[in-house]
């Protein structure tokens, strides 16, 4: 084979249809066929990156080992793939003009006028290239245009990939097109109209679909994915219907296998599967997907986990947090369940309200006051309680200034984030963070290694001296208040491998049974085939076990 096949993934009739997770589902068939692939994402507004969006906005911001602040969509790609991706598979249409633009000032144009076509579309299907470039032994590329087609932002994206197939060959690139046909309600009749206009909205881009992935409540029937390809030009074979999961998202590689999806994309490219033990039948990838769904089909127990933060209103801000403590009971074959928490709303009055009937708490990461002394309730109330308690980022330097405050006696202790002229700055702003005036990509990002202490709660989670996490911070522990904080029992339990920067805390087990706190982000590497193990050690701890 002389190169990657190129697989382009576009979304009409509505946003929010699941582009994300149906491009990763496909990955992860393909990497059950033995094929090596990778996935870019092209989000079309205008920001460099989505690292200074609110997660209202946006949802979560996703972190790569590299450093990277992405689309969420990009933590699909990681759970569901074996893919190791990094800032190259996450491009905006801000990087793309300042590429260009930055190009333009240096003169490497050569006085030409700059346009749309070919400059920008030239830079787009560069960064696609990009990827083989970076990565020979790739067998497939995916790539998800953001959007949805006929939004103004989309247009350069879809020239740029309407050309790649002219230069590529229709026997190289393949046009999947996820589409909405909806139910009217009052006669629970199904409708195709939506799903023939997108289709040629995309042609008057000068794009036709290989295959459509029709989203619907139910299960499409013959005569519907029949009518469908007759107006969309589309082979019946290629029409394959995407209904509303029972269970939970990593049903939908089952999906799409038993609508024969993978086997009809191989076919297209005339491949079938690669030589290994991907040819057993059944496919033990597949069968471990099983195992997954399973869990939740069927769980033998059940676990209320609260999530204290400011972001709780929409669900995918924290998005890869919820993911990671679903897999963490996978082990045991706990489901767990969320008791999702507003942070401002926590008062003394109340928090045994609220909390009264949580089997672990959880204070995730975040930026800002709002919200905060609500989480110190609740880690308070998780500490006296003993409650299993883990805290992320934010999570953690809030711990600490709870227990300085609380067992401490440091009345005033706070974040410089928060109290810049607080008498104890229990955390405070990094070092190489005090210089910086531009807040994106500016942060402390990316993997970076972390030494565990021998002994601790979190060495016996790793069970390893020396782990790499990802992170996203400017502000941490202070190092003058080491002394006092482990002389009253919370132990510096991970550090750097310099010793200067704490990375993560725990209480002495004879003060609480189960109380971590960690600088990094260990949701950004848990995977449903891979479970971080952090998360699953809380969940078992918060079960009962």
């Amino acid at each position: 084979m002389q190169g990657p096949r190129y697989i382009f993934m576009t979304g009409g009739v509505a946003s929010s249809l699941g582009k994300g997770v149906s491009i990763a589902s496909i990955g992860a068939l393909l990497e059950a066929r033995g094929y090596k692939v990778t996935i870019i994402k092209f989000d079309p507004y205008i920001n460099i990156d989505p690292g200074t969006m609110s997660p209202f906005q946006h949802g979560e911001v996703y972190v790569t080992e590299d450093g990277a602040e992405t689309d969420l969509d990009l933590g699909y790609y990681e759970r569901f793939t074996s893919a190791k991706l990094g800032r190259e598979n996450s491009v905006s249409t801000g990087q793309i003009y300042h590429a260009v633009i930055s190009r333009e000032r240096r003169g490497e144009y050569l006085g030409r006028t700059v346009q749309v076509i070919p400059h920008i579309t030239n830079e787009i299907k560069n960064r696609i290239l990009l990827l083989s470039q970076l990565q020979p032994d790739l067998d497939f590329v995916l790539v998800e245009i953001g959007g949805t087609v006929g939004d103004i932002e989309s247009v350069p994206f879809l020239e740029a990939i309407r050309q790649f197939r002219l230069e590529h060959g229709p026997e190289n690139t393949m046009f999947i097109h996820l589409t909405l046909v909806p139910i009217i309600t009052t006669g629970g009749e199904i409708k195709t109209k939506p799903t023939q206009h997108s289709v040629k909205e995309l042609l008057k881009q000068g794009i036709q679909p290989d295959i459509l992935i029709c989203r619907s409540k139910v299960p499409l029937d013959t005569e519907l994915k029949e009518k469908i390809s007759l107006f969309c030009n589309v082979l019946p074979r290629r029409v394959f219907s995407a209904p509303d999961i029972e269970h939970t998202i990593y049903e939908i590689p089952q999906i799409f296998h038993r609508e024969n999806l993978d086997s009809e994309i191989l076919n297209y490219f005339h491949l079938g599967n690669k030589a290994g033990e991907f040819l057993l039948e059944p496919n033990p990838m597949l069968a471990r997907w099983q195992r997954v769904v399973d869990v939740f089909r069927a769980p033998a127990q059940r676990v209320r986990i609260a999530v204290v933060g400011k972001y709780i209103a929409l669900h995918d801000a924290y998005r890869s947090l919820y993911e990671a403590l679903t897999h963490g009971g996978f082990a045991r074959r706990i489901a767990v369940d969320f008791l999702k928490i507003d942070s401002e709303r926590v008062e003394p009055e109340n928090v045994e309200e609220l909390l009264g009937a949580a089997q672990g708490i959880l204070v995730p990461g975040g930026f800002g006051e709002r919200g905060i002394e609500g989480k110190l309730l609740a880690i308070r109330y998780a500490r006296e309680h003993k409650i299993p308690y883990f805290g992320i980022c934010l999570g953690m330097q809030c711990a600490v200034i709870e227990f300085a405050r609380n067992v401490l006696g440091l009345a005033e202790a706070n974040s410089t984030e928060f109290a810049p002229e607080t008498a104890h700055p229990v955390i405070s702003l990094m070092e190489e963070q005090m210089a910086i005036v531009n807040k994106g990509g500016t942060m402390r990002l990316g993997a970076y290694p972390c030494r565990l202490r021998e002994g601790s709660l979190l060495y016996e989670c790793y069970l390893e001296p020396v782990v790499s996490e990802r992170h996203r911070h400017r502000f941490e522990f202070n190092n003058r208040y080491r002394t006092l904080f482990e002389q009253a029992g919370m132990r510096l339990s991970g550090l750097s491998p310099d010793g200067m920067l704490v990375e993560a805390i725990e209480l002495d087990r004879s003060l609480h049974p189960f109380f971590i706190g960690t600088q990094y982000h260990p949701e950004f590497k848990s995977k449903p085939l891979a479970p971080h193990p952090l998360f699953t050690r809380f969940v078992e701890k918060s079960a009962g076990f």
